[in-house]
This record gives structure tokens, C-alpha cells and sequence, in this order.
């Protein structure tokens, strides 16, 4: 997949092109200001063809782009060569080839980009917080029928995942989880008891916060489904909301959407228990029980 993510190059492409019709140029001015085709400029903000990051940075010297955060994020969302703004390379999925769909590489992408993630979970602990015995229990529970390799390969690419908690400019998670991603036993009461000291440790980072949904608090929107929203500050319009289904995600893009999708999120979270009143919550639970 060499001109990178669908999803990733629709975004940028649509960013460019705001930029160029705030610029107040056509496609053909803009194409040559830069020396290139007029088709080029439409592939790109089409999202038909990928876009390298000194090709960015023309297209934003023509379009008299000066803001710093907004040039280094549409570098960040370039081609798979792009270095982004935490300093290191977006392409490490490639190495796992076809072992990874088409769509779990494009959520790779967006979330090795995203400076925010808003995620609600109904089953399971979110994959960024997952521990390397409770990742290759839920791995082996969806997909029991893989060879044990690469139920290994799978397992370090979500820990290999992790790493955007970490580093100078880590993306800032807010997780919704309902009780019931707590309290099924994956893979065992050790497991899950290593796996709720783990969640707890990462809700002590100042990116995290982390809010219980308690079965007694009844019934909530969120019990139609799992989603994420990746935000990419400074620019709002290029949130995206994944929906995940049986065998396939839906990236959700329009505004109406992005908003029905942000105001199911904070009410979720405005009905769940505060951050560190979840944090007590996690580590009461005795999984043995």
C-alpha cells in the first residue's frame, strides 16, 4: 500500500485543500506555484495518491501557511515515509505485512498521528492499556484459529502501540470503560489481576484519565457499541470516529456525525465515575471473587 492509509490521505488531502481555497488559488494556481500538474494537486486533495513531507511543505509555502503546529501535524499525516511530530517513523506496522487488514493499519496510522483519543469500551480493556498475557488472551479468544506466531506478531504490535503514551509529546487518552470490561475474566484471575495493577498504573500518567461506568448506573448510550475518536490538535476538522464491527471498522468523518459522536462521549463520561474515584474503583475489584 505504498501511497499509505485511505483514511490518513482523504484527511490531508481535504486540509490542503482548505488551505489552498483560503489561500483564495484554483488547483491550476496552486499547481503552478509549485510546478507541478493540475491533476497532481486533485489527486492529492482527493485522497487518490499520497504526498510526500517536502511536497507538503511547498504546497504550504505557496499557500502563505505559517502556523508551526498545523505545518508539522500535515507532515505528520503524510505517506508512511513521514516523520512525525513525536520524532519517529509512522511505517513500523509495514514489517507485519499481510498479517495486519487494511483497516488495522489505517487505525495504526491515525492513532500514531492523533494528539487525542477518546475511546469507549463495553468488553475489553482498550488495546493501549493491555498487558503482553491479557493482550495474547484476547487474541487468542477472537481469533483462536491463528498459529501460535502469529498470535505473537499480533501481541506486539498492540504493545508496539503503547509507545504513543510515551515519549516528549505523548497523545493524551480519556477511556470510558464500562464495569463489564472489568469484571470478564480474560485468560484467567492472574491475568486479569496483572491486567487491573496495569490499567491503574497507566491511569497515574497526567495524559490519562480513566472513568468507570459502574453497572449500577444502569443502562447508557454506549451499550450500542465500542467507538474512538482521534482528534489531531490544533485542527478539529480532522477528527475521525471508528466504529468497529465483526470483521471490519467504520471511519466516520462528517461533521454530524463527529458531533453525535462527541456529545454521546461526554455524557458517557459525565455519567461515569470521576477519574480517581475509578482508579479506587479498578484496584477494589477482587478478581478472585
Amino acid at each position: 500500500m505504498p501511497n499509505g492509509p485511505a483514511v490518513r490521505r482523504r484527511k490531508l488531502g481535504a486540509e490542503l485543500r482548505r488551505q489552498r481555497e483560503t489561500a483564495g488559488l484554483t488547483s491550476r494556481q496552486a499547481a503552478t506555484a509549485v510546478g507541478w500538474h493540475q491533476s497532481k494537486v486533485s489527486r492529492i486533495e482527493t485522497g487518490r495518491s499520497g504526498v510526500k513531507p517536502t511536497d507538503v511543505v511547498r504546497l504550504l509555502d505557496a499557500y502563505e501557511v505559517v502556523d508551526a503546529g498545523r505545518r508539522a501535524l500535515l507532515a505528520a499525516l503524510c505517506t508512511p515515509d513521514a516523520v512525525g511530530r513525536r520524532g519517529t517513523r509512522h511505517d513500523w506496522w509495514y514489517a507485519y505485512g499481510d498479517l495486519l487488514p487494511v483497516g488495522y493499519r489505517d487505525f495504526i496510522s491515525l492513532e500514531s498521528a492523533a494528539s487525542l483519543a477518546r475511546t469507549l469500551e463495553t468488553t475489553v480493556v482498550p488495546g493501549l492499556f493491555q498487558t503482553p498475557e491479557y493482550a495474547r488472551a484476547v487474541t487468542r479468544a477472537a481469533l483462536g484459529d491463528l498459529p501460535d506466531e502469529q498470535v505473537e506478531e499480533l501481541v506486539a504490535v498492540r504493545l508496539t502501540r503503547q509507545a504513543v503514551l510515551r515519549g516528549a509529546a505523548p497523545m493524551g487518552v480519556c477511556a470510558v470503560l464500562d464495569e463489564a470490561a472489568l469484571r470478564r475474566s480474560v485468560g484467567g484471575p492472574e491475568v486479569m489481576a496483572g491486567q487491573l495493577r496495569r490499567l491503574v498504573e497507566f491511569g497515574a500518567l497526567p495524559h490519562v484519565s480513566l472513568h468507570v461506568l459502574p453497572f449500577t448506573h444502569g443502562g447508557h448510550i454506549g451499550m450500542s457499541g465500542p467507538f474512538v475518536i482521534f482528534s489531531f490538535s490544533p485542527m478539529a476538522d480532522l477528527d475521525v470516529v471508528v466504529v468497529d464491527h465483526l470483521t471490519s471498522s467504520i471511519y466516520l468523518e462528517r461533521t454530524e456525525d463527529l458531533q453525535t459522536y462527541g456529545t454521546a462521549f461526554e455524557t458517557l463520561r459525565a455519567r461515569a465515575l470521576p477519574h480517581d474515584d475509578s482508579l479506587e474503583f479498578i484496584a477494589a475489584i477482587n478478581v478472585g471473587a
